[in-house]
């Protein structure tokens, strides 16, 4: 494991982080990955952050809020499409998705949350801000292009605490 300054990897990480990565979360006894294609890479209140966002419908907004920490698995690995796919297709509330796309995983270092091996890159986060999207704040073209359910995203945004390549 080697200790990294995200900063320094901005923007292979945000490059990788639009073809997809895994958001992981555990709580009573449960863990569930999540493919996700945005987020944001900060700096905010003296620290860097790590935001993302996850829809009201999804099951690791549950998770999330029952235990506030995270943990982004940002493949630089060769190998994992086919996991991104059935990640981001599949619900954690009828499988185990880590079973189902073959990861093998471990937890964190600082936080109880997996991470995926083998990915490349890993990010650990505390979460420290949560923010329900508000319909009346959002631009209206917008919200009808990705929100036309009116399945809204909340942002946590996550004190990075540790940022390492495997």
């Amino acid at each position: 494991m080697q200790e990294i300054n995200v900063f320094e990897h901005a923007e292979a990480i945000l490059k990788q982080l639009s073809k997809g990565a895994f958001l992981n979360t555990a709580a009573n006894g449960t863990q569930n990955t999540m493919t996700i294609g945005w987020g944001q890479l900060g700096f905010q209140w003296g620290v860097p952050t790590f935001a993302v966002m996850v829809r009201e419908s999804r099951y690791t907004k549950g998770l999330l809020d029952e235990n506030a920490v995270f943990t982004v698995s940002i493949p630089v690995n060769d190998g994992f499409q086919k996991a991104l796919g059935i990640c981001g297709s599949k619900s954690g509330r009828d499988m185990d998705k880590f079973e189902a796309a073959g990861l093998e995983t471990e937890m964190g270092k600082t936080v109880f949350a997996p991470i995926v091996k083998g990915c490349g890159l890993q990010i650990e986060c505390e979460v420290v801000e949560t923010k329900v999207m508000e319909p009346e704040q959002f631009d209206g073209e917008m919200a009808d292009k990705w929100y036309a359910a009116g399945d809204w995203h909340t942002y946590y945004v996550g004190k990075i605490t540790a940022a390492y390549l495997e």
